[in-house]
């Protein structure tokens, strides 16, 4: 029994089944905040609004403006959560190692519909932050009628487990932290961008919630576990946590997998990696993915330094073609919570490494060349923290940014900071759209 198996059945035996029936009582959000009974439509394949980068983001810039109308969300007219009733419960939940295709026979269910019982399970909580796509102002549009663009997602969606029993949010009322809501949340935050793409970290409840789910949206998923996860430190806790990565199926093929565990100064630590090679079959190109999530606090900025030059050299190793294999190195995107500053040396390292990598939420702004003031802003017992710790690096030489989704102002993110009762995570989840850039060989 291969280790994804092991996990499987422990997750069974441990987790509390979502199956079944309805959430439990949403509480009402705490005074002053933004009004109950409605919530943001969603933004469809093609996104929001898109508008021109300007001046780089800060804390306490002015709100953007919103292109997609707020509407009321009344009953829906099919049985509330069926959907998702029917995606827990699909055959897939028995088959929980990541690399079988059973889930390529499964009957779809609409995305539409899915996020319409995920707003009316959250209809008393306020709406999420609007978030406009931006175009970097720095390039120029592209035709994509023989190269769509790719839309990646990478998001630490805290592990349930931490949020509850560990991580102590101390301005976020527990009842913000239920899964039975949360996780509407999370499912939310993705039906209504429609990735092509989705990294994610700190997952706890991918067997039993996001595997079959994404498996009936239309996504091959495959999930990594920490070995020494703190989730298995939390009284009732899901199992581990870890990183998972999800592509649609409809969009690519899946070339190879390699699972790492990151070392530092040759020995073996407990962050992981997943990387598969893709093809995309728009454009018969192949693309590279990786997501990670490397050790936080601070205090470990060389083993986190360590972590990436032993990242980089796998992903170096993995993307370079053999004797005649290709024209070149395989295009390569790399998701992660990196745990780090700009100023730190992984930082340096992902940015000056042969690869050729660059970080596209640089592209919001004005200069291209500055991250974004944070990614992350939450309050702990030891203080608030306002952080650039997630990041979306991508083949500078093979493939262009299209959009970005920008970063809500402080605002937005309200007083008492991240995670609250209208966003379900301590992180910002990032998005780009990205494409393929055409060769010397291709414009011949």
């Amino acid at each position: 029994m291969n280790s994804a198996r092991r996990c499987s059945a422990l997750f069974r035996e441990i987790c509390v089944s979502s199956v079944g029936g309805q959430p439990a009582r949403t509480p009402l959000p705490p005074a002053g905040s933004a009004a109950t009974g409605t919530r943001c439509c969603h933004i469809g394949p093609g996104g929001g609004g898109v508008r021109r980068t300007g001046d780089p983001l800060k804390p306490g810039a002015a709100a953007s403006t919103i292109t997609a109308p707020v509407c009321p969300m009344g009953s829906s007219s099919s049985r509330l959560f069926g959907t998702m009733a029917q995606a827990l419960s699909s055959s897939s939940l028995t088959q929980p190692d990541p690399d079988l295709d059973e889930d390529q026979d499964l009957v779809e269910v609409e995305p539409e519909q899915l996020l319409r019982e995920c707003e009316e399970a959250l209809r008393r909580r306020p709406a999420r932050p609007h978030r406009d796509l931006v175009q970097p102002k720095l390039l120029a549009p592209c035709s994509h009628q023989h190269n769509p663009s790719i839309r990646v997602l990478q998001w630490n969606i805290l592990a349930q487990a931490l949020g509850e029993g560990k991580d102590s949010f101390i301005r976020c009322p527990l009842e913000a932290l239920s899964w039975h809501e949360r996780k509407y949340q999370i499912l939310e935050e993705i039906l209504t961008y429609r990735p092509d793409i989705v990294c994610l970290q700190e997952v706890d409840h991918y067997y039993d919630t996001f595997q079959p789910i994404m498996a009936r949206l239309g996504y091959h998923g495959n999930f990594l576990p920490k070995p020494w996860s703190p989730c298995l430190d939390v009284e009732h806790n899901n199992g581990p946590d870890g990183c998972a990565l999800f592509y649609r199926r409809s969009r690519f093929h899946l070339h190879s997998t390699a699972h790492l565990r990151l070392s530092a100064m040759m020995l073996p630590t407990n962050q992981v990696a997943i990387a598969q090679t893709l093809r995309c079959l728009a454009t018969g190109r192949q693309l590279c993915v990786a997501v990670t999530h490397l050790k936080a606090r601070s205090g470990w900025e060389r083993l986190r330094s360590a972590q990436g030059a032993d990242l980089l050299q796998s992903l170096q190793g993995i993307t370079t073609p053999g004797s005649g294999a290709g024209p070149g190195p395989i295009p390569l995107v790399v998701c992660g919570d990196f745990n780090a500053e700009p100023s730190e040396d992984v930082y340096r390292r992902f940015s000056s490494s042969p690869l050729g990598l660059s970080s596209a939420y640089k592209l919001l702004s004005g200069d291209g060349q500055t991250e974004p003031a944070y990614t992350s802003w939450k309050i702990r017992p030891s203080g608030e923290s306002c952080s650039t710790l997630d990041y979306i690096w991508y083949s500078e030489r093979a493939l262009r940014v299209e959009a970005l989704l920008d970063i809500p102002t402080e605002q937005q993110i309200g007083p008492n900071r991240l995670p609250s009762y209208h966003y379900p995570s301590d992180h910002l989840a990032l998005l780009c759209d990205i494409s393929f850039r055409e060769g010397p060989h291709r414009l011949l």
